[in-house]
């Protein structure tokens, strides 16, 4: 079927690949095109198959997560990359975000959320756990800092400014809330706060929610 969302999945763990496989599986809306158990294999499978998604594991041999994301999205922009980990304290989530994973998941996320992560990330949305979303912000915040004796960063300005309403749905979309979840927290419909996204990563000039989210930090809203 033409509208399955095409998935890689990369894992060097077979018994956990092999699991994932069949659970995934089960969802009509997607189709597993590719089973890899490192970064390099990943990376020539995405050559091959053109996913719309790749879940790939951030601890593996040859090339691992941070590095096969890297390599993907800069020769494959149009593929998409959620990160799999165990731990949700693993310091190179953050570093896989930088390299272009536009969501993170631990491996024991429920399936439906999984499956509901695939198909987010795969539109083009981004995904972050909860769990991860104010870690990365404050990791962001850390690096971001200047030290005493460095010059301040400049401001950001953008071309077209965020309306108010704007920036309240980037505040909460830094916090790692679904559209869903914007929409209950400031009482509008969830179609109106896809809109709404859809506008501040136009005027943002950023490719998805996690860029966005960064951005944030810059305009002084976190």
């Amino acid at each position: 079927m033409s509208d399955r969302i095409r998935v890689i999945l990369a894992d060097d763990q077979s018994l956990f690949l092999e699991g994932l496989k069949t659970l995934l599986s089960l969802e009509e809306t997607l189709e597993i095109v590719a089973e890899c158990h490192d970064g390099q294999q990943a990376l020539e499978a995405c050559r091959g198959q053109r996913p719309d998604i790749v879940l790939m594991d951030l601890n593996m041999p040859i090339m691992d997560g941070v590095a096969a994301t890297r390599a993907i999205k800069e020769e494959l922009p149009e593929v998409n990359v959620l990160t799999l980990t165990t731990f949700d304290d693993d310091e190179r989530v953050f570093e896989a975000l930088k390299a272009g994973a536009s969501g993170y998941l631990l491996k024991d996320t429920p399936s439906q959320q999984l499956v509901e992560a695939i198909k987010a990330v795969s539109s083009g949305q981004s995904f972050l756990q909860p769990s991860i979303a104010s870690k990365v912000l404050a990791e962001f915040n850390r690096i971001s800092t200047p030290a005493a004796s460095t010059p301040q960063r400049p401001v950001v300005r953008l071309q077209e400014p965020l309306s108010q309403r704007e920036e309240e749905v980037l505040i909460w979309l830094s916090r790692g809330c679904s559209n869903k979840e914007i929409a209950a927290n400031l009482s509008l419909a969830e179609g109106t706060v896809k809109n709404h996204v859809s506008n501040v990563l136009g005027k943002l000039g950023v490719l998805d929610r996690t860029q966005a989210a960064l951005m944030a930090r810059d305009l002084g809203l976190i």
